[in-house]
């Protein structure tokens, strides 16, 4: 299916809630959860989360939902998590992908990482602008998530980590370089905060986390 026809399906309100719900998740999520969210009928979420299976914006999978293995189990249910495929439309048709990529290799080539990183803490200020430092983790959390980061607190909301990289595709080809570059780019947005940003790379989540500044250094 064309990017641009997988994207349309979530004009239908229901279907979009239902992504949006899923996606927000970070784990698997269930027929019956799913539906309970978005306020319909399971069968009607069903047919939805199917579609946008078949979409390619949302795969799915079997478990069993209670916990339990064995006889009395139960059959495992049909369960839900977001595409790591990437959908964008653009038009008309742009390719900032492969430019991106190719000016990735060529500072790499050039060994251009400080410059690289230099200038990603410029532009980190420069996002801020002229608003305040930010005080606690939750300030911040609402700028990452108005740039793509999704970003999540720890149960105990002592550690802010982000479940999306804006830069995933070329940083899965320059990690080094791409991944230093992210964290230069959030240090100059936290400059002079009561929070700090540090690399904790994990899988299937951004590489920079963020927590309060000890002993309040900024």
């Amino acid at each position: 299916m064309e990017d641009i026809d997988a994207i349309a399906l979530l004009q239908d309100p229901v279907r979009r809630r239902l992504y949006e719900f899923v996606a927000a998740q970070g784990r698997e999520v269930g027929r019956g959860e799913a539906a309970e969210a978005a306020g319909v009928a399971r069968t009607l979420a069903a047919f939805h989360l199917d579609k946008l299976v078949d979409a390619g914006l949302l795969e799915a999978g079997s478990r069993r939902l209670t916990g339990r293995s064995g006889p009395g189990a139960g059959r495992p249910a049909k369960v839900y998590r977001r595409s790591a495929a990437e959908r964008d439309v653009s038009l008309p048709a742009r390719d900032y992908r492969t430019a991106a990529g190719l000016l990735a290799e060529a500072a790499e080539t050039a060994g251009l990482d400080m410059e690289l990183q230099d200038a990603a803490r410029r532009r980190g200020r420069a996002l801020r602008g002229q608003g305040a430092p930010f005080d606690d983790l939750d300030q911040l959390a609402d700028v990452l998530a108005g740039r793509g980061y999704e970003p999540v607190l720890d149960d105990d909301g002592a550690v802010l980590r982000m479940r999306n990289c804006p830069f995933h595709t070329v940083a899965e080809q320059f990690p080094p370089l791409v991944c230093g570059m992210n964290l230069a780019l959030l240090e100059g947005l936290v400059e002079g905060s009561r929070v700090r940003v540090r690399m904790d790379p994990r899988p299937g989540w951004c590489c920079v986390a963020a927590a309060p500044s000890k002993n309040n250094e900024h």
